[in-house]
């Protein structure tokens, strides 16, 4: 006999069910977030599995709100699995009356799928660099979209004041930043002129040439406009805010990396993974995060599948085929498809694959895929091996 665990994770308090294998329920309650609740918990599971003999636990939540409870279940020597939240969704959907949602019928289903699958991801508490990694990383992409989101706003009250400037300037870039914090408006241009303003972005780190071009871009626009529009100085007001604001998460995002690029280095997969080219310390410290051990995968073909790099077979009586796969980890996918971008511009043998595929009459975007898949197969075997990448030397064209 043997007895099967679910734990629908919420942020205030969990639902554990337990059932054995003949779906027939053992317990089912609520378990508040904190250890003392856990720890009775454990203590119940303990006893059920002294009765049943093996019991596995599934979760449906990896990290976050989740963390505590998995790392005491693990501690406690509780074997835990992952059963993502779309197949306890599609479970509890394909089931009479699936669409009626709760917590104790989410936990039923997951201690189900546990008991029904040999193929959920085997949870293991991870190794401190690579939590702290998976941490910098999340929230440098916060820090990321948000600065998207302020450079979008910057933009657009720009635009609406003073247009030609915003044509000139780019916001992504310190020099441009440095020259919005201050002068914003058609008569602030103006009256600075171009010598004060290229002082001003010296003073402040700005090489002269691009001082200097900046500064004149920036008059000129300023002289085609005459006109001032309503609610100009309060527009001025808010893009001089959005403009320390980005300066001020440049700042962070730089110490960010610096961080990131540290622990990347003292990461035991960090050299192997950066002698791929293309993979830089960012993309190398976002694939750690995501896949953790390359252990959970049997194969390159299990990792490209993961991340929505492998083909996908249709099959339905006589009609099969294969198509592009619309699932798998995005992220994930993200890092392979960014990296092999990055490789065709400084890798000659990325780059020969690339251009091979483009004469085969593929588009750009499908040569960077199928690119991105040879790549998967390459970092498995780096990380099987132990063994850093080698390119293939170039071959010579002989006349």
């Amino acid at each position: 006999m043997a007895a099967t665990a679910g734990f629908d994770i919420a942020k205030e308090f969990h639902w554990l069910t337990v059932i054995d294998d003949r779906t027939r329920l053992l317990l089912s309650r609520r378990v508040d977030n904190d250890p003392e609740s856990i720890e009775q918990a454990i203590s119940e599971l303990h006893v059920i599995e002294g009765r049943y003999g093996d019991l596995t636990v599934g979760l449906d939540l990896m990290g976050g709100v989740a963390g505590l409870l998995t790392a005491m279940l693990l501690t406690a020597g509780l074997p835990c699995v992952h059963v993502p939240g779309l197949a306890v969704n599609r479970a509890r959907r394909g089931t009479r009356g699936g669409e009626n949602k709760s917590d104790p019928r989410d936990a039923k289903v997951i201690a189900e799928q546990v008991m029904l699958r040999d193929d959920l991801r085997v949870v293991d508490l991870p190794e401190e660099a690579t939590v702290e990694l998976r941490l910098l990383v999340s929230h440098r992409t916060v820090v990321a979209k948000e600065n998207t989101a302020r450079i979008n706003r910057l933009r657009d009250l720009l635009a609406g004041i003073h247009p030609g400037l915003e044509r000139v300037v780019d916001p992504t870039q310190k020099s441009s930043l440095l020259l919005l914090s201050r002068y914003v408006t058609p008569g602030e241009v103006r009256q600075a002129g171009t010598a004060r303003i290229a002082d001003h972005l010296r003073r402040h780190g700005t090489r002269r040439p691009t001082a200097e071009k900046l500064s004149e871009a920036a008059v000129t626009a300023a002289r085609a406009q005459r006109t001032s529009v309503v609610g100009e100085r309060r527009t001025a007001q808010l893009v001089r805010e959005l403009a320390a604001e980005l300066l001020a998460a440049k700042g962070r995002l730089k110490v960010l990396e610096a961080e990131i690029e540290e622990l990347v280095a003292a990461h035991p997969d960090g050299a192997l993974i950066r002698s791929l080219p293309g993979m830089g310390a960012v993309l190398t410290a976002e694939f750690v995060a995501l896949v953790g051990s390359i252990e959970r995968f049997t194969s390159g073909d299990a990792l490209a599948a993961a991340a929505g790099l492998a083909p996908v077979l249709a099959q339905s009586g006589k009609i099969r085929y294969s198509r592009s796969a619309t699932g798998g980890d995005k992220a994930l996918k993200r890092v392979f498809y960014q990296s092999a971008f990055c490789a065709i511009q400084r890798d000659p043998v990325s780059r020969a694959f690339y251009d091979r595929k483009r004469n085969e009459g593929k588009r750009h975007h499908q040569a960077l895929i199928a690119l991105a898949r040879r790549r998967v197969n390459v970092i498995y075997a780096i990380l099987r091996d132990r063994k850093p990448y080698e390119g293939r030397p170039q071959l010579r064209l002989i006349a």
